[in-house]
């Protein structure tokens, strides 16, 4: 079975990212929620897994943060 959002557990477990790994790509603003990541109503943060293949092909922008 597919699940579209998982934990950062989870996501580990199916990408070999690390769940640290992935909370330092939200930190940095790598991730934009609502692109690669999202927050239910219970505010735990879910990979959305389409939109991790969109930012390992570079269709995500990534970072919104202006250019130093």
């Amino acid at each position: 079975m597919y699940a579209r959002y998982v934990t950062l557990g989870k996501f580990a477990e199916l990408t070999g990212y690390s769940a640290k790994a992935a909370q330092r790509k939200i930190e940095r603003g790598d991730w934009l929620e609502g692109d690669v990541y999202v927050r239910p109503p219970d505010n735990r943060i879910l990979v959305d897994m389409e939109g991790f293949k969109r930012w390992v092909n570079g269709k995500v922008s990534g970072s919104r943060r202006p250019a130093a």
